[in-house]
C-alpha cells in the first residue's frame, strides 16, 4: 500500500468514526487538575478527574517534589535494574507495602505497564486468564499479550466464570477483575472471587485503581473495605488517581515481587520513574491515612447526587464510589447532553463505545474531595433542568 493510499484510507476511517459520534478529541487544561479548572480559555467546574481526594494540587505535594528534585534531581536516569532505583523508591515501596498490609511492593511506571508486566510474567502458554467482560483495557491486553488462553464471562456472572474453572486444563489459573470497576463505579464482590479460586487452584489479580485511597480504613484499599487477605490474591494499584501523583505499584509476596523483578518485561526495560515522584509520594500516602474527612467528605457528596437525582429519567448505576455514571444511551444524545453542561459551565464527559458496551453511552460524573455541597447542589440542578 503506497503512503498516499494509506493516508486516505486513515481520513476515511476517522470520517466514519465521527460520523458515528465516536470520534474523540483532547482539551487543553491550562490549569492545575482540580474542582475549578481552566480548559481551552474558559473557566469550568469539572467532574471530570480522577483526583478523587483533591490531592493532585496540594501545596504539599508541591513543597515535597521540590524536596525531592534537591535531593534526587529530576530524571531517573537508567533502568531499575542498572542505576535507576533510588532511595526515593525504595522508600516508597517499603511505605506502600506498610500501607496495604502486603509483605513488599514494586514500582511501576503507569498502571497499565503494571497490568501487562504482571500477567505475562506468571501466565503463558498452557495457561488460562479469567476476566470480567467490564475490565479495563489494560487487563485485556495483558492477557493477550501472555499467550495464555483468555477467558471472558460476563459482568458479576460468577456462575459463568466457575463454569469456565471447571473445564479448563490450564496448569496456572489467574482470575483477573477491576476492584473498582472504572465506568459503572461498582466494586467487584471480592469474597466470592476468592472463594472460586480456592476452590479451583487459581490466583486472583485485584486492579484496585479507582479504590486505593477511597476505601478500607485509612483509605487503604479495597480489600481493607472487605477485611480480606489471601497468598492467592495480587495486588495492583494506581498512585495518578487518589494519590495524587503518577505511577503505580503491585504488592504482594516477597517470591511474587523477586519474580516480577526478574520477568515483568515492562518492569525491567523501562527507565526508572523520577524520583522526585517517589518522594512527593511518601508525603501523599501520610495525607491519604491521616486526613479522613476527605474520604468522609466523598461519602457526603456521592449520597446528595444521588439523593438528588434519584427521579432522574436517567438511569444512574449503582454505585457507593466517587464514580456515578449517568446512562444516557444514544451516543449522540449523551454527547448533546455533555454538550448543554458545559455550556452552562460544567464539564462532564460523554463516554462512548467502544469504552462502554453499544447502547450504554453516559456521563461518568467523577466526584472529589474538592468539590463543595454547593458544586454537586448546582450540577444536579443542571441535569434536572436538561431532562
Amino acid at each position: 500500500m503506497s503512503p498516499v493510499t494509506l493516508h486516505a484510507e486513515l481520513a476515511a476511517n476517522l470520517a466514519e468514526r465521527e460520523a458515528r459520534g465516536l470520534r474523540r478529541s483532547r482539551r487543553l487544561l491550562e490549569s492545575p487538575q482540580r474542582a475549578r479548572v481552566t480548559v481551552d480559555g474558559r473557566d469550568y467546574l469539572a467532574f471530570c478527574s480522577n483526583d478523587y481526594l483533591g490531592l493532585a494540587a496540594d501545596p504539599r505535594l508541591a513543597e515535597a517534589a521540590r524536596e525531592g528534585i534537591d535531593r534526587y534531581g529530576v530524571g531517573g536516569g537508567a533502568s531499575h535494574l542498572i542505576l535507576g532505583h533510588g532511595m526515593a523508591h525504595h522508600a516508597l515501596e517499603e511505605a506502600l507495602a506498610n500501607f496495604v498490609h502486603q509483605p513488599r511492593a514494586l514500582l511501576f511506571s503507569t498502571g497499565y505497564m503494571a497490568n501487562m508486566g504482571v500477567v505475562s510474567a506468571l501466565v503463558g502458554r498452557g495457561d488460562a486468564v479469567f476476566a470480567d467482560r467490564l475490565n479495563h483495557a489494560s487487563l485485556n491486553d495483558a492477557a493477550l499479550v501472555s499467550r495464555a488462553a483468555f477467558k471472558r464471562y460476563a459482568h458479576n456472572d460468577f456462575e459463568a466464570l466457575e463454569r469456565l474453572l471447571v473445564a479448563t486444563p490450564a496448569r496456572r489459573r489467574l482470575v483477573v477483575t477491576d476492584a473498582v470497576f472504572s465506568m459503572d463505579g461498582d466494586i467487584a464482590p471480592v469474597a466470592t472471587l476468592l472463594e472460586l479460586c480456592e476452590r479451583y487452584d487459581a490466583y486472583l489479580f485485584i486492579d484496585d485503581a479507582h479504590g486505593f485511597g477511597v476505601l478500607g480504613d485509612a483509605g487503604s484499599g479495597t480489600l481493607a473495605h472487605f477485611n480480606i487477605a489471601s497468598d492467592r490474591i495480587i495486588y495492583m494499584a494506581t498512585l495518578g488517581k487518589a494519590a495524587g501523583v503518577a505511577g503505580a505499584f503491585v504488592a504482594g509476596s516477597d517470591a511474587l515481587v523477586e519474580t516480577l523483578i526478574q520477568n515483568a518485561r515492562t518492569y525491567i526495560y523501562t527507565t526508572a520513574s523520577p524520583p522526585l515522584l517517589a518522594h512527593a509520594l511518601l508525603t501523599s500516602l501520610q495525607i491519604i491515612a491521616l486526613e479522613d474527612w476527605r474520604r468522609e467528605r466523598l461519602h457526603a457528596l456521592i449520597a446528595q447526587l444521588r439523593d438528588g437525582l434519584a427521579a432522574s429519567p436517567w438511569q444512574l448505576l449503582p454505585s457507593v464510589t466517587p464514580i456515578q455514571s449517568l446512562l444516557v444511551g444514544g451516543n449522540d444524545e449523551t454527547l448533546a447532553l455533555s454538550a448543554r453542561l458545559a455550556a452552562t459551565g460544567l464539564l462532564v464527559p460523554a463516554i462512548r463505545p467502544p469504552t462502554v458496551p453499544q447502547g450504554t453511552a453516559r456521563l461518568r460524573i467523577s466526584l472529589s474531595a474538592e468539590h463543595q455541597a454547593e458544586d454537586v447542589a448546582k450540577l444536579i440542578a443542571a441535569l434536572v433542568r436538561h431532562a
